[in-house]
């Protein structure tokens, strides 16, 4: 297939890229390479997807409404999946703007270049963030979720609302992934794994919110680039016993659908990092500090959606996940 990867010098999206390639599939690879983060880790990854021939780079904003525009009617695309976005929880508080023209007026632009151009499914990263307020775990697909506490979080439930609008109107088949709390090698430097990794290394102290009481549900990301994968196989189709009167936010009588794509083994955040000090070896000097605004004290993901549409159940433990992220670090920073 010819496939849209858009934010594919982030992390998703250059792990989904490896994936898509080495099957034999064309990606286009779409970023704008932001400063959001250090930017020589994305001309890193890109470098080595540059090296397969069935890789093209397109440098391009998704809020560029004429070149994405003229972008979908040169390419023809099969099917396309929006990673490109802006995040962080805690950033959303201090630029709210670039969500909007990232999450928003960015997403639009793939919704009407998937709808005008024949595309044949759009699966797009949402995030566990939609969840908000809620308290009932695990976290279902089922669930309503009209209460979050971030701006990033509103965009991303945004998405999933815009997407469900374009197959309901135009018969555009939509999934929409919420990811937990991600990571592993080549992740992003502003989370919290990265961020205590080197940390530790350099001798300094790490900051812990909630004063450690955080419980996340931490996948691997090997685990998420499968689920986007089986899903973007399985084109979306309506539910054929969907109901007005009882609606069920996870589908639709239109073809639109939701998965949840995490662990399905929430982790206290205190154990996390009590692995990574017997992974690294050191043991961290902690400074405890109240939950941020914007943050929700656990995230637990309900995948029995995911099992039952596409067959699979992220497995990766977080021991594994962590000596693998080490060893990446390590070698890749010369530490």
């Amino acid at each position: 297939m010819k496939v849209l990867v858009t934010g594919a010098a982030g992390f998703i999206g250059f792990h989904l890229s490896q994936k898509l390639l080495g099957r034999g599939d064309q990606v286009i690879g779409l970023d704008n390479l932001n400063d959001y983060y250090d930017v020589t880790l994305k001309h890193a990854r890109l470098q080595q997807l540059d090296a397969d021939v069935n890789f093209r780079f397109v440098h391009m904003d998704l809020a560029d409404r004429d070149a994405m525009a003229d972008l979908f009617v040169q390419e023809k695309f099969d099917r396309v999946v929006n990673l490109a976005a802006q995040a962080g929880v805690r950033y959303s508080l201090i630029n709210p703007y670039a969500y909007i023209d990232s999450n928003i007026q960015g997403f639009m632009n793939i919704l009407e270049g998937c709808r005008h151009n024949g595309v044949e499914h759009l699966v797009y990263a949402s995030s566990s963030s939609v969840y908000g307020a809620n308290t009932a775990m695990p976290f279902s697909v089922h669930d309503n979720v009209d209460h979050p506490v971030s701006l990033y979080a509103a965009s991303k439930k945004s998405n999933e609302l815009m997407a469900h609008t374009y197959s309901h109107l135009y018969g555009l088949p939509t999934t929409g992934l919420r990811f937990f709390t991600v990571y592993g090698p080549w992740g992003r430097p502003d989370m919290a794994l990265f961020l205590f990794t080197k940390a530790i290394l350099a001798d300094q102290p790490i900051d812990v919110f909630n004063f450690g009481k955080m419980r996340r549900d931490f996948t691997y990301i090997d685990d998420i680039v499968e689920g986007v994968v089986r899903t973007l196989d399985r084109v979306a189709t309506a539910n054929p016993v969907w109901a007005g009167d009882h609606p069920d936010p996870g589908t639709s009588a239109a073809p639109y659908r939701l998965y949840n794509i995490g662990n399905n083994n929430p982790v206290e955040l205190m154990d996390l990092i009590h692995a990574l000090e017997s992974e690294l070896g050191k043991e961290a000097r902690k400074n405890m500090l109240p939950i941020q605004p914007g943050d929700v004290p656990a995230t637990y993901a309900d995948v029995d959606a995911l099992i039952a549409d596409v067959g699979f159940k992220p497995s990766t433990s977080i021991e594994e996940g962590i000596a693998r992220f080490v060893h990446w670090y390590r070698d890749y920073y010369a530490v």
